[in-house]
């Protein structure tokens, strides 16, 4: 939704996300369709906003994680709501579907379940919100014991929380009933919003983030999608990337993946980038999904014909 060197406006976002939802529209004939987003950009944002808020005259308070996830989730839902919507109307409903129907796009506030005892929360590295200076660091360390503020490359302080494992979409339930009812249903934006449960069965936010990818294959289980498609920023997956050698790769299977994960043959910048979104695909193939396609936006209807990205398969 915010490309290369945008500044994020609305406008910017709105024309990324009708871009996109022109795609939807191609795959909407032959497929239910369930819509997943990344929130990296919004959720920063959000965070900048509370952060200059909370100093003088102004001093409100800054809301932990999980309510910035769930701001993030409306905003971006209802866009989508908005454009896809609105592309539905007036463009006219997708031949497999009862042409007399309005086609309905909803939004699930998605909470995510993880594990109190997931390792990630005694190890937090996902760096998230402004930098700081050393000065200001030491400050927001003192005003808030319980943040974790790490150097991030040189480029300033910055707080990390834990990124743990997602287990389970709780709201599976309801996301399964409106697909079942021929909704197109938006769900665990921003790879969710990372909840624990309590000895009583309810569930509680936790200062967190999951990653989108992997969030979004949990979520193609629990709908039982039979194909999961990752677009990003590329075409498809390289070999080599970034190198002389670089070679895009059309298709390749499971083991193909992981020997190739174990030669190091994705490049150097595999851990922030593609890295997630390849141990999200082999999740899906092995927990029973039959494909996994990566490429961009524009190409997603040709990748599921096998004519563009990456192809990953059993």
């Amino acid at each position: 939704m915010i490309r290369g060197k945008q500044k994020g406006t609305i406008e910017e976002q709105i024309e990324n996300v009708n871009e996109t939802a022109r795609q939807i529209m191609k795959v909407i004939p032959n497929y239910r369709v369930v819509i997943t987003h990344g929130n990296g950009p919004q959720v920063g944002n959000i965070m900048l906003q509370m952060e200059a808020g909370s100093h003088p005259p102004h001093s409100r308070p800054v809301l932990p994680m999980d309510v910035c996830g769930a701001m993030t989730q409306g905003q971006i839902g209802y866009l989508i709501q908005n454009i896809l919507g609105n592309l539905l109307l007036t463009e006219g409903p997708p031949s497999r579907l009862d042409s007399s129907k309005k086609i309905n796009v909803a939004t699930i506030v998605t909470q995510v379940i993880v594990s109190k005892a997931d390792p990630a929360f005694k190890n937090p590295t996902k760096p998230v919100g402004p930098f700081y200076t050393k000065e200001q660091a030491n400050q927001i360390g003192k005003d808030h014991p319980d943040f974790t503020i790490i150097e991030d490359a040189g480029r300033g302080y910055r707080r990390v929380v834990p990124s743990p494992d997602p287990l389970e979409i709780y709201e599976k339930d309801q996301v399964n009933a409106l697909l079942d009812a021929g909704f197109i249903v938006v769900a665990s934006g921003g790879g969710g919003i990372p909840v624990i449960k309590n000895a009583d069965g309810t569930v509680k936010g936790v200062e967190a983030v999951i990653d989108k990818d992997l969030a979004g294959e949990r979520l193609a289980v629990d709908t039982k999608a039979e194909i999961f498609a990752i677009l990003t920023d590329t075409d498809k997956v390289y070999l080599n990337f970034n190198t002389l050698e670089q070679k895009g790769a059309e298709k390749m299977s499971v083991s193909e993946v992981e020997q190739y994960l174990d030669d190091g043959a994705f490049g150097d910048k595999l851990k922030g980038s593609m890295g997630p979104k390849l141990k999200a695909a082999i999740r899906f193939i092995k927990d029973g999904g039959k494909k996994v396609i990566i490429t961009t936006p524009e190409m997603a209807a040709a990748a599921l014909e096998g004519k563009a990205g990456t192809t990953i398969t059993p």
